[in-house]
């Protein structure tokens, strides 16, 4: 069973959970909601801060990155928190050559890069997610 919330999906990771598998669920919660309200309310709640600073930063720009690229019209409070900022970069590919560390910092979408977060232009992309509209 998904996690209804990024908050669920944060706290299943502390059950044990791994964390790329309760994001993706979540993510994929979060795109087969019916209405921008039940999205908004998917990450509403401020979820557990959990002692790891990479995660916790994460998850707050999951929430801001999909407020916004959802079109929300709002992006919950709790997600511009300073302990949802890294004080290190932390580029998100396993030992990145300086050619790639080059790539995500130009890459990395504003939500990510914001927090110190450097990772691919398209983050959360999932194949069931949200189509791009036919022209």
């Amino acid at each position: 069973m998904r996690p209804n919330t990024l908050a669920e999906a944060v706290e299943r990771i502390q059950a044990g959970l791994a964390q790329d598998l309760a994001l993706a669920e979540f993510v994929d919660t979060f795109d087969s909601a019916k209405t921008d309200g039940d999205r908004y309310a998917s990450i509403e709640r401020e979820p557990n801060l959990t002692g790891d600073i990479r995660l916790d930063a994460l998850v707050g720009a999951i929430a801001e990155y999909l407020a916004k690229q959802r079109r929300l019209g709002r992006v919950p409070k709790w997600a511009s928190g300073s302990a949802r900022r890294l004080t290190n970069p932390w580029f998100t590919t396993t030992s990145p050559s300086d050619a790639v560390r080059e790539y995500l910092t130009f890459a990395s979408p504003a939500e990510f890069a914001s927090r110190n977060i450097f990772t691919e232009e398209r983050p959360l992309r999932r194949a069931r997610g949200p189509q791009p509209a036919k022209t």
